[in-house]
């Protein structure tokens, strides 16, 4: 049997990101769904945690999300507009 990952998200925080950003969790993680996608880890960051970085595109945008792994789930961190 194969795990399918899953999304997850604090809710504030995605309220806090679609008014400074423009753009919903639920819609940045789609970014995962572009096939030409790239995923770096963030090497400036937590040292309780590995984060990354998520480089899709919705549609003709360009989105950073910033996430983190945990047991088959992607927990969405932020995420924004390439500039």
């Amino acid at each position: 049997m194969v795990d399918k990952t899953t999304f997850e998200w604090d809710e504030n925080k995605n309220n806090q990101n679609q008014q400074k950003h423009n753009i919903s969790f639920e819609e940045a993680q789609y970014a995962f769904s572009d096939k030409k996608r790239i995923i770096a880890k963030d090497l400036e960051h937590s040292e309780q945690e590995d984060r990354y970085y998520c480089f899709g595109k919705i549609g003709e945008d360009v989105i950073t999300v910033r996430f983190t792994y945990r047991k088959n789930t992607i927990r969405i961190i932020g995420a924004g507009y390439w500039r």
